[in-house]
């Protein structure tokens, strides 16, 4: 089955290492970064939420109604607007690109991060309405007629929408992670499931909950699974390698010259995450900096464990083979995201994208020849039927 890459669609050029140059939505760059994707074989971005950050919906609208190929994935949260409204609003979307929108439905997972916005549920009950919510979305998506509903937390009736998605029967939906709720939550609704980079054993245990998740929920196929890293690539190995300390070392820089906003109590989010994803990092970079080919934890140690964060450290052929063994682990979507935003897009497009497509299809090639009749390769993640 082919890979997929997904890059991110920035508004600025702003990153964990660099200030940004200019206002939070600098539409120039957007539209630059957007395109550097798209021109160097990249197949989707993400448009990430943030509770200050501009609205990635509009800026996702901007974006595809000047490129013709680039796919989009827009981040949302479901405390920030009522399921009927965020349909259409995601319908809209997907007629303006012609097809090309996923949704990543956010749960949330601090408690201080959604207070921002007025979101005072404690995390199961954010789950909770995250699985109501995209049960109702994906309703009005594919129902033309008026329906009723009462639940936990929605109520509404004889709604119907009056625009419906260009991709049929429905865009793709997709999920993450890494507690006990969230695998409950996404393997029952996602299509597609997504999880920071970890070591290969570690990722192999998050699939397989995944799975079992779905087939708990009754689901004869399970979502697909996307794994996001943080890509360091040079020439050769011993730069690539001083590239990576020369990044850490900017990483902390920024962190001391913008220390992170303390919680209630007075705890940092750096030094107490409150999402299950962020701690799993902190304590995987806890025991050890190097992990496989080449993964590589203290970047996401220098943030806290914050998002995606672990890196894959070497020359393009190294993260290459690196991202590969992800592939054979039943992982076909590769989330990549450099600290030059603009620059790494451009690299990775260029020298790691098209040697994994060409190693993928010699694998599939291979299984082909091998299994003429059944010759999708034999992983924990299967494709949504």
């Amino acid at each position: 089955m082919p890979v997929e890459f997904l890059g991110i669609a920035a508004t600025n050029d702003g990153s964990e290492t660099t200030a940004r140059s200019g206002a939070a939505f600098d539409k120039e760059y957007t539209l630059r970064l957007a395109r550097a994707h798209e021109d160097h074989g990249w197949d989707r971005v993400l448009f990430a939420y943030g509770s200050g950050s501009p609205d990635p919906a509009p800026a996702a609208a901007y974006v595809a109604a000047r490129l013709d190929r680039l796919q989009l994935l827009l981040a949302h949260r479901p405390n920030v607007s009522y399921p009927t409204y965020a349909a259409k609003t995601f319908a809209t979307l997907d007629q303006i690109s012609g097809g090309r929108l996923a949704v990543h439905f956010i749960t949330g997972g601090n408690d201080h991060e959604q207070a921002r916005e007025g979101d005072t549920l404690t995390k199961d009950e954010r789950y909770a309405r995250t699985r109501e919510y995209i049960r109702i979305v994906k309703k009005i998506w594919t129902t033309r007629e008026p329906f009723d509903h009462e639940g936990e937390h929605y109520r509404f009736h004889d709604f119907v929408s009056d625009v419906f998605p260009a991709r049929q029967p429905r865009p793709d939906v997709s999920f993450g992670g890494s507690s006990p709720a969230a695998y409950a939550a996404g393997g029952a609704e996602a299509d597609v499931y997504c999880l920071w980079g970890e070591p290969l054993e570690e990722t192999a245990q998050q699939i397989e909950a995944v799975k079992a998740a779905a087939e708990a929920a009754g689901r004869t196929d399970v979502p697909r699974i996307q794994v996001a890293f943080r890509p360091i690539i040079a020439p050769t190995e011993e730069l690539a390698w001083e590239k990576a300390h020369r990044t850490l070392g900017a990483i902390r820089q920024r962190r001391l010259a913008s220390p992170a906003r303390h919680h209630r109590g007075g705890v940092t989010e750096a030094a107490a995450p409150q999402n299950t994803g962020s701690q799993r990092l902190i304590a995987i970079a806890d025991a050890g900096e190097r992990y496989d080919r080449a993964l590589w934890t203290p970047t996401a140690a220098a943030t806290g464990g914050a998002g995606n964060s672990n890196a894959l450290v070497g020359t393009p052929e190294t993260v290459a083979q690196a991202l590969l063994d992800y592939y054979d682990l039943g992982v076909d979507i590769l989330s990549a995201r450099g600290y030059d935003l603009l620059g790494d897009a451009v690299d990775f497009g260029r020298y790691v994208i098209p040697l994994v497509r060409e190693e993928v299809a010699k694998r599939d090639a291979a299984r082909a020849a091998a299994h003429p009749a059944a010759h999708a390769r034999p992983t924990v993640a299967a494709v949504r039927a």
